[in-house]
């Protein structure tokens, strides 16, 4: 289960005998308890925001003021709350500061996410198959980066990326099969990575065949509810 632990700092507290924190995070990364985390700006830099009878109201600072502040986070995988708190207890900050644990929310499942992942892959099959662009086009965030290495062109965004997919689709006839071979599949809560060989077959309008295998590397995050494409790295095995 993941845990979101909260680093609550005192500013009046003497950290000068506080340990250093990047021995706890190199053991707990190594033991693959610590995903991933990050320090915090001082609360001096936040800016708080209400809105109230449609007026937004912005408040420089903190919510409330008080001498502990969040000064960073670190997100846990651990087998229970008692093996979360352990690890909480080990925090140098804990010394001067404290910690909470907080589990997340039971809704964020591993194997849906996963599930949404090979659904926008499956998607984006059909829309080959298609020939449809603009299906195609929507698996991909609009701030997406597409690297194909058999023609050396990155491509940032969807109007360079349109015009790749508009090329290989008007020099063919027909349907464009995508065949998908050995799709692996990582997930956590934003973000997602998929591997896989994807063989591009058929048929140019000159008669000759299209047959390409591509191995593929895509990166996902979520975007509301949904899962897109944020990076794809696509290498021909012939450029290999």
């Amino acid at each position: 289960m993941k845990y979101m632990l909260l680093v609550c700092g005192d500013d009046t507290a003497d950290a000068s005998a506080m340990a250093p924190v990047e021995p706890w995070v190199e053991e707990l990364g190594d033991r693959s308890v610590r995903l991933h985390g990050h320090r915090l700006a001082l609360p001096s830099e936040a800016v708080t925001v209400r809105v109230r009878g449609g007026e937004v109201l912005r408040t420089d600072g903190p919510f409330a003021e008080t001498k502990e502040y969040v000064a960073g986070f670190d997100v846990l995988e651990c087998d229970s709350l008692e093996e979360a708190v352990e690890a909480a207890a080990k925090h140098p900050v804990a010394t001067i500061g404290a910690m909470e644990v907080r589990p997340f929310w039971p809704m964020w499942d591993e194997e849906d996410a996963e599930a949404a992942i090979r659904s926008r892959d499956a998607e984006l099959t059909e829309a080959f198959r298609e020939r449809d662009l603009e299906r195609a086009l929507a698996c991909y965030a609009p701030d997406a980066e597409v690297f194909h290495l058999a023609d050396g062109q990155e491509r940032q965004g969807l109007d360079a990326h349109r015009k790749a997919l508009q090329d290989l689709f008007t020099a063919v006839t027909g349907p464009v099969t995508r065949e998908v071979l050995d799709l692996r599949v990582q997930v956590d809560e934003s973000i997602g990575f998929a591997h896989c060989l994807v063989r591009l077959t058929g048929t140019r309008t000159d008669g000759t065949p299209l047959d390409e295998t591509l191995r593929v590397t895509t990166g996902y995050r979520d975007i509301g509810l949904r899962r897109l494409i944020t990076h794809e790295q696509a290498v021909s095995l012939k450029e290999a």
